[in-house]
């Protein structure tokens, strides 16, 4: 009998130990009494040295619920999987679940493109930054920006036809997936890098490309970091959003983060945080924050 009990026990533990972590709603993460933030690195949304514009806004509303902040590091290849418990894999606008794993965060905040694939995965809040694939080049190169037309996709047509022949760096399982913007189909010579997408714009200069493409948040810092030496081409994809992104399974959460985030935007705070990481954000999209105190 007793060997049964300490079977039956220890196959239990087996279980507990095994099983992945269930995503946290509102009321988990206030008994905690800890909100985890799944962040990676990248274009003063997460800076790596405990500051950044998710940060920042993210420690205020673990503020805000009476809880204590933890960043949580990842990376892009896994920041879905850490915050759903399933591995993730991107099918064109379709999304496949693979197998468990633990949960790791209780939201994702660091510049997160708001895609069809992610949006069968996670819930998007309220979006915070606007954002589009940009074509760049050095400052150097023969390549010359496009001329705005009338419409958004005659730009991104213009655009597209100077790729053709020439070396373009983008990253799988991003907002940089040539796969998202069809770039094979333009002529050029696409080399998929690996690494962050803070590296980019570096590899760029180094010689690693005759092009980039680069997101708007990421390329307004290239361009302020290294005055001079970059330049826009044009825009390679319509207008994006950016937003933070909890489990399906945590409406509550996202809910409260909606209604926290409409109170920064009346009350200035979020509009101070943009001036303080994006000076230059609303020069490039008054449409998305006219109105914003």
């Amino acid at each position: 009998m007793k060997r049964m009990m300490l079977l039956s026990m220890v196959l239990l533990m087996a279980l507990v130990v095994s099983s992945p972590v269930i995503a946290a709603d509102l009321a988990e993460v206030k008994a905690r009494g800890v909100l985890r933030h799944l962040g990676v690195p990248y274009a003063n949304f997460v800076t790596g040295s405990g500051d950044g514009f998710e940060v920042e806004l993210t420690r205020k509303f673990a503020e805000h619920l009476g809880v204590k902040y933890e960043y949580v590091k990842t990376d892009w290849a896994a920041v879905v999987q850490d915050l759903i418990g399933r591995k993730v894999k991107a099918k064109g606008e379709d999304a496949e679940f693979l197998e468990e794993v633990p949960v790791r965060g209780d939201m994702i905040a660091n510049g997160f493109t708001i895609l069809p694939w992610r949006e069968k995965a996670v819930n998007f809040a309220t979006p915070t930054f606007p954002s589009q694939i940009w074509l760049i080049a050095r400052a150097d190169s023969k390549i010359r920006p496009i001329k705005p037309a009338r419409s958004i996709q005659q730009d991104i047509a213009a655009t597209k036809a100077l790729m053709k022949g020439r070396t373009v760096l983008s990253m799988e399982n991003t907002c940089l997936d040539p796969r998202l913007y069809n770039l094979e189909a333009t002529g050029a010579k696409v080399i998929c890098t690996r690494g962050q997408l803070n590296d980019m714009a570096p590899a760029l200069l180094k010689g690693d490309a005759e092009t980039t493409i680069l997101d708007v948040p990421d390329a307004l810092i290239a361009l302020q970091k290294w005055p001079g030496k970059l330049k826009v081409i044009g825009p390679v994809s319509d207008r994006q959003l950016m937003a933070p992104a909890f489990a399906k399974d945590a409406p509550q959460l996202l809910a409260a983060y909606n209604r926290f985030i409409e109170t920064q935007r009346k009350n200035g705070t979020y509009m101070k945080l943009i001036n303080k990481y994006y000076p230059t954000a609303r020069t490039f999209f008054p449409d998305f924050f006219k109105g914003v105190k």
